[in-house]
């Protein structure tokens, strides 16, 4: 009898236990879900490049090769063989030569040299017959100031004037309508603007005053006025100019007037007033003279003073020109007294000429300092010429006819040092060029109607390419220069040493 015992042996409560421990072994094995993302990066490169050639041309390799079998010109190769030393000799000697040192090819056509961009003018100033008496650049070189007066004789000391400004880079420029228009009690004979602050500029007027105005302050631009006091001018001011103090970075006003007196004043910008600083005055018997100049005193009256100029190579030197003609080198150091009557002026007045040169035939009209050489110097009047001077010398080292009328500015170009520009009572701006051998001017200016004369002009040393001319119309004239009259060449400082060190007749 058979038995089956083992399945018997399984009992039911271990069946369930392996059933709810394979279930718990089922659902601890399970894992997240995995995310899965495609990407696809798909680029595209491509390149052509041929090269194509042009066919043979047979007739022309048929002429080449004919050319080539060809034989040379007769006597040809002895001709070569003769010359090839004579030759050789002479391109040696052009290499060792000096003739064209310097010289540079100029490819341009600068047949044009000079060319008029604008012609400002103030209507009311000209309906009233004033004439341009000063123009003077702003230091940015942007900003043309223009003063406005009269260069004629006649009683006119109480009527206005104006002074007139434009900015040749302000966009949707008039030439008739000034950006600013100073409206001024006197006649302007003199202006400069400020070397380092472009609203600044300083005036002279025919009453004797002298005034700053300050542009930024379009309501009330008088910043400081000197009035009328013992201490300032009695007569016309013919020059101002800002000069260096002893502080660096300030400035004084130096002005010089038909009294013979030349003032320097300091400006107190809180108090809008001028402060006197020092004062000189030329008295004819204490003028230096020597035989080669020939000068005789007459009397003890003192000079009026006409022209001014400051040496930019030494602060201690100024130069003077007259009415009567005499032209003064001078110091601000000099502690001479003067030999002038006291008005009752706050400073002690002081003798400054320490050399003069020899005097002109009539009055001195204006004196520029050359900026490339620290003895050089040029001078201008009523006699038509220009002359060149050398501090170190009495006489002129070159007089050049510049005009049959008087002349009434000169001044140097402030990149060519051997160029300088002069303004003439013919209407004419001659521009002059040392160089040259036959010393007649280079280019000329037409500027304004005939009859009127140029009196004034000035270089923009921010732009060298401008010129400003002012005329007795009324109007300022802005010339552009070509670059042959404001680029230097590389031996133009070693002419310019050779004429500083001849010596006058």
């Amino acid at each position: 009898m058979f038995t089956d015992e083992a399945p018997d042996s399984v009992s039911v409560p271990s069946l369930w236990r392996k059933s709810q421990q394979s279930e718990r072994e089922s659902r601890a094995c399970q894992t997240r879900a995995v995310h899965s993302a495609e990407a696809q990066i798909q680029t595209v490169f491509s390149t052509i490049s041929c090269t194509q050639t042009e066919p043979e041309d047979q007739a022309t390799e048929q002429l080449l090769q004919q050319n080539h079998d060809e034989p040379d010109p007769s006597g040809l190769k002895d001709f070569l063989q003769r010359v090839e030393e004579r030759l050789i000799t002479e391109l040696m000697k052009n290499a060792r030569g000096h003739a064209f040192d310097g010289f540079q090819v100029n490819w341009d056509d600068h047949s044009q040299l000079v060319s008029c961009l604008h012609r400002l003018q103030h209507p009311i100033a000209q309906e009233r017959g004033l004439h341009v008496t000063s123009v003077s650049w702003s230091c940015t070189g942007s900003v043309i100031a223009c003063a406005y007066g009269r260069t004629d004789d006649g009683s006119w000391s109480t009527e206005r004037s104006y002074v007139c400004t434009w900015n040749l880079n302000r966009r949707g420029l008039s030439p008739k309508q000034a950006d600013l228009v100073i409206d001024v009690p006197s006649a302007v004979t003199a202006l400069c603007c400020h070397p380092d602050q472009p609203a600044l500029i300083a005036g002279g007027l025919y009453s004797g005053e002298v005034v700053v105005w300050d542009t930024s302050r379009t309501q009330d631009p008088v910043l400081a006025l000197t009035g009328m006091s013992a201490d300032s001018h009695t007569e016309p001011v013919y020059q101002v100019a800002w000069v260096p103090l002893q502080k660096k970075g300030e400035f004084g006003v130096l002005s010089a007037g038909s009294g013979g007196r030349v003032l320097l004043w300091t400006v107190d910008l809180e108090q809008g007033r001028f402060v006197l600083n020092a004062a000189y005055a030329f008295v004819r018997q204490q003028v230096p003279h020597s035989s080669s100049v020939g000068l005789k005193a007459r009397g003890s009256s003192t000079m009026g003073v006409t022209s001014l100029a400051l040496s930019p190579w030494d602060s201690d030197t100024f130069l003077v020109g007259s009415e009567g003609g005499l032209l003064l080198r001078c110091s601000f150091s000099s502690q001479t007294l003067a030999a002038a009557p006291s008005e009752g002026q706050s400073m002690t007045l002081r003798a400054p000429a320490v050399f003069p040169f020899r005097p002109r035939s009539g009055p001195v009209h204006s004196i520029h300092c050359s900026p490339f050489h620290r003895n050089l110097f040029v001078s201008a009047g009523t006699d038509g010429l220009a002359h060149v001077h050398s501090l170190l010398q009495a006489n002129p080292l070159l007089s050049l006819r510049v005009s049959d009328s008087y002349v009434f500015q000169v001044q140097w170009s402030p990149t060519r040092p051997l160029v300088f520009a002069a303004a003439t009572g013919q209407g004419e701006v001659q521009m002059f060029d040392l160089g040259h051998r036959s010393l007649r001017p280079v280019a000329t200016i037409q500027q304004g109607a005939a009859g009127h004369a140029a009196t004034c002009l000035a270089f923009n040393c921010q732009n060298p390419h401008l010129l400003a001319v002012g005329n007795t119309d009324g109007t300022v004239g802005v010339w552009q220069l070509s670059a042959d009259l404001t680029e230097q060449s590389p031996s133009e400082g070693s002419q310019l040493e050779q004429i500083a060190n001849q010596v006058a007749e």
